[in-house]
């Protein structure tokens, strides 16, 4: 299975986290789950800094990544302003992302259902490196409740992008749920992904129902982090070393350091000062006791 893990904690990871930290500490972080193997990180998200402080100084942190061979570093915009300073930097992929519902755009991106597609189309034909389009609150939405798996389907039947993934951005998602609108999206013959959202404790049954269904790329967040500033009781992300235990003791190869992801895990633990989501950081990776 060509499965590709994507570690989003130096992104979504952090944005939600009440602490700022600086941009030479979150190039750290990158570097190290470079270091640990994952295959693609997302570095950072180009957006206001007065919106989301905890991602300012974006240029600095791609400026101070030890670049590593076999690594894919991808950055987050919202639109046309985040798109043209991502396009200034040496990242490898952008990531363009917009909500499945009218009103979760508004809050998010000042912009209508609408505007919103209007946008990642513009930014999808311009792009110069390879696109994924990521559809946010794709299950559910925490302003207009349930989502229509039709309208997320032609949402993404719409955009340009090389590869599609969907977002349980609040984690409401069951896995039938992920697993049939997997399947619905990847008819569309290109690549399908998952990000999802460990809220009400489906996030990992999510992951897996969405591989059985042909999804080919995984979000996840080191040590569990994660959360969305406009997404009311979103927590956070599935913890990637989490989701390797669980791949690996599946016998699906990922080609990632578990042992170097627990340590960065007891690392950003010290760095913020409390105990993070993850379990598997604090159960220990093998199941004999030392």
């Amino acid at each position: 299975m060509a499965l590709t893990l994507c570690d989003v904690g130096p992104r979504d990871g952090l944005q939600n986290e009440p602490d700022t930290l600086a941009p030479a500490v979150r190039a750290e972080l990158v570097n190290k789950l470079a270091a640990a193997g994952l295959p693609r990180i997302e570095a950072v998200s180009f957006v206001r800094d007065d919106r989301v402080p905890q991602m300012a100084g974006a240029e600095e942190v791609v400026a101070a990544i030890e670049r590593r061979d076999g690594v894919e570093y991808a950055g987050l915009v919202l639109n046309e302003q985040g798109f043209e300073r991502l396009r200034q930097t040496g990242l490898d992929r952008v990531n363009v992302t917009l909500g499945a519902t009218d009103t979760f755009n508004r809050r998010n991106g000042n912009a209508s259902l609408a505007e919103a597609t209007a946008r990642v189309e513009r930014i999808l034909a311009e792009a110069d490196r390879p696109t994924t389009a990521t559809i946010s609150v794709a299950f559910g939405c925490p302003f207009e409740g349930e989502v229509d798996p039709g309208v997320v389907a032609g949402l993404a039947g719409k955009l340009e992008a090389d590869e599609l993934v969907l977002a349980d951005t609040i984690g409401v998602a069951p896995p039938s749920a992920v697993r049939s609108l997997v399947e619905r999206v990847k008819a569309l013959g290109k690549p399908v992904g998952f990000h999802g959202h460990n809220t009400r404790n489906t996030g990992y049954a999510n992951a897996l129902a969405a591989l059985e269904a042909g999804a080919t790329v995984l979000d996840a967040s080191i040590g569990g982090l994660g959360g969305c500033p406009y997404a009311p009781r979103a927590t956070g992300n599935i913890a990637t070393e989490d989701l390797v235990y669980l791949l690996e003791g599946e016998g699906i190869v990922t080609g990632v350091d578990l042992d170097a992801l627990v340590e960065i895990s007891v690392w950003l633990e010290t760095l913020l000062g409390r105990t993070l989501e993850g379990q598997v950081y604090r159960a220990g990776a093998s199941i004999v006791s030392a």
